[in-house]
């Protein structure tokens, strides 16, 4: 799914396929860097066997935009927002394909129902989701290349956290309280008897 402009009829605007999220920051913008301005933004792990034309195609059409068609005329050094996941220190990124995508404006959060996520834990580093996105290239400082601005994310379904910390309700099962009595009496045993207080 793509967004057109009536005046070009090129994509603006991306539906991804389905990625696991990373450092997620769709509640709250976070500054990596305490001198930048802090943003919304999702680290977005395809799985290498997906199909992200969609996504390079947006990109290439903002490198035509701010350089032209004729590649040999580009800018040496650009940067593109595309990475070899197996190029870098973290597991969870062997086997993937890269990308960022930031905004200064909160994204929408959504469910597999397009019902708004309220709980910020409910969307968390882990987790499989699809964004739509934008591309737009940049010269600034020195730096260029093309970029991904984050417009929405839908949370599609869950998966192991990648903090490695369980929900309490994966850890514990209820408790059937006796008669309705809450708590317990000791017993045994104190194994700690006659040590300290």
């Amino acid at each position: 799914m793509t967004t057109t402009t009536k005046t070009d009829k090129k994509a603006t605007t991306v539906v991804t396929p389905e990625f696991r999220a990373s450092f997620p920051a769709v509640f709250a913008p976070r500054a990596i860097d305490p001198t930048q301005e802090a943003k919304y933004s999702i680290v977005m792990l395809f799985p290498k066997a997906t199909n992200i034309n969609a996504l390079k195609l947006l990109v290439k059409e903002a490198l035509i935009a701010k350089w032209g068609g004729d590649q040999t005329k580009y800018p040496k050094g650009l940067r593109l927002p595309f990475r070899d996941g197996d190029t870098m220190d973290k597991e969870e990124t062997k086997g993937m394909v890269v990308c960022s995508a930031t905004s200064k404006q909160k994204p929408g959060v959504v469910d597999q129902k397009v019902q708004p996520i309220l709980e910020p834990s409910e969307f968390y580093g882990g987790c499989w989701a699809r964004a739509t996105v934008t591309a737009f290239a940049y010269d600034k400082a020195g730096n260029k290349g093309v970029a991904l601005g984050l417009r929405n994310v839908q949370k599609v379904k869950d998966d192991t956290p990648f903090s490695g910390r369980n929900k309490p309700e994966d850890d514990f099962d209820a408790i059937p309280m006796p008669g309705g009595a809450e708590g317990g009496t000791a017993g045994g045993e104190d194994v700690l008897g006659g040590i300290g207080v």
